[in-house]
């Protein structure tokens, strides 16, 4: 292994520093960290970038596109920073030299053998989906910006399975009914699925616990359903519910869901499982014909008779429970991931592209998952305070 960078990158800009983006390994993942149009971005900064061989081939975008936006195909491990969509590979994490900034969605509340990893090189990581949300920080917000790619496909997938019409139809048969969907959890995905069953022409209803997102709801068209059960909690997420609270929203919810052709679940709650808003008696109690779609898979999923990955029919009723729906999209959805990419790049390096790794900052303080004794701190003369060290 070299530590060098490859010369065209070094050549570009002697001073600055080189991105590298790697290919994505994951099954099913097609997206890809940094597009032309952000490396030409980054150029600005005299930021070279060092593409993987096949990176970006998925999400449908060429390597004459990338060179010609100024990218340079070699191993992007001998870089700088190094930016992915999902973790990196063992075997890249093994090739990277310590001090090396890693961006991308590195799942730290669950892949902690991941983490150790990286610690373990010496690198300095940065968990897209650790971005706080506060306004700063909003041109950076991976987990938003893919969460609004995975509601639109939500609803597209409801539509597909749904064994009828979503939009009201009048012909010289008759008139159809539109369909009734209703979506559980009303954060961006569950917004932006709202928005599209709307556009769809269904007739769209959702809920939350938050009673503050019920405007939101009614923005983009769609009716509210209010169950009296409120659980706000920080950071724009709802808390857990008591085991009272969540008994009656079970039993209240229940009795909603018979209602509605498609169900739509997006509620999550970070680090934790899923929680469970459609039961299996819920689902028998549906009408033939009807569909879940169930975004929480892979936490547990908010329908208890969910199988993350795949289709399932339980008496007439089909469960849809789909892994990693950015993916699916992965043009639109990289090009998004890699402005928020970019915007966090921007932050983490100065007008000549030299790193920037201030421990005082709230977005690089929080978003920092490794490495941590390496950011530069306030003053040069003394050690981080043990509350700067949490942060």
């Amino acid at each position: 292994m070299t530590d060098s960078v490859p010369e065209t990158a070094q050549s570009a800009a002697p001073n600055a520093v080189t991105v590298g983006v790697l290919a994505e390994q994951a099954d099913g993942e097609r997206r890809v960290a940094l597009t032309p149009a952000m490396i030409s971005r980054l150029a600005r900064r005299n930021v070279a970038v060092v593409l993987a061989p096949g990176a970006g081939a998925s999400a449908g975008i060429s390597a004459d596109e990338f060179t010609a936006a100024g990218a340079t195909s070699g191993d992007p491990t001998t870089t700088d920073v190094v930016v992915c969509v999902g973790p990196p590979a063992a075997s890249d994490v093994e090739r990277l030299r310590p001090g090396t900034v890693v961006a991308g969605f590195l799942a730290p509340l669950s892949d902690h053998d991941g983490i150790e990893r990286l610690n373990q090189a010496g690198v300095i990581a940065f968990a897209m989906e650790s971005i706080p949300r506060i306004t700063r920080a909003q041109a950076m917000d991976a987990l938003s910006s893919q969460a609004n790619v995975a509601g639109y496909r939500a609803a597209l997938l409801a539509a597909q399975h749904l064994p009828r019409f979503f939009p009201m139809l009048t012909t010289a048969a008759g008139t159809v009914k539109p369909a009734k969907v209703l979506v559980l959890g009303a954060g961006v995905a569950g917004l932006q699925a709202l928005a599209t069953v709307k556009r769809l022409g269904a007739q769209a209803t959702g809920y939350d616990v938050r009673p503050e997102v019920a405007d939101q709801v009614r923005s983009v068209g769609a009716q509210w359903l209010d169950l009296g059960i409120e659980a706000v909690g920080d950071g724009g997420y709802a808390r857990t519910l008591t085991d009272e609270e969540r008994a009656e929203q079970t039993r209240l919810l229940s009795k909603a869901i018979t209602g509605f052709d498609a169900v739509i679940t997006t509620a999550l709650v970070p680090g934790r499982p899923a929680p469970v808003l459609v039961t299996a008696d819920a689902v028998r109690e549906m009408p033939a014909g009807s569909v879940v779609v169930d975004l929480a898979g892979e936490t547990g999923g908010n329908c208890e008779l969910t199988k993350p990955g795949e289709v399932i029919t339980v008496d007439g009723v089909t469960i849809c429970s789909p892994s990693n729906l950015a993916a699916e999209m992965p043009g639109d959805a990289s090009e998004l991931y890699a402005r928020n990419i970019v915007e966090l790049l921007e932050l983490i390096t100065d007008a000549d592209g030299q790193l920037t790794l201030d421990a005082a900052d709230e977005i690089i303080a929080t978003a920092c998952v490794a490495g941590r004794d390496q950011l530069t701190w306030p003053t040069d003369d003394r050690a981080p305070t043990e509350q700067e060290a949490r942060r």
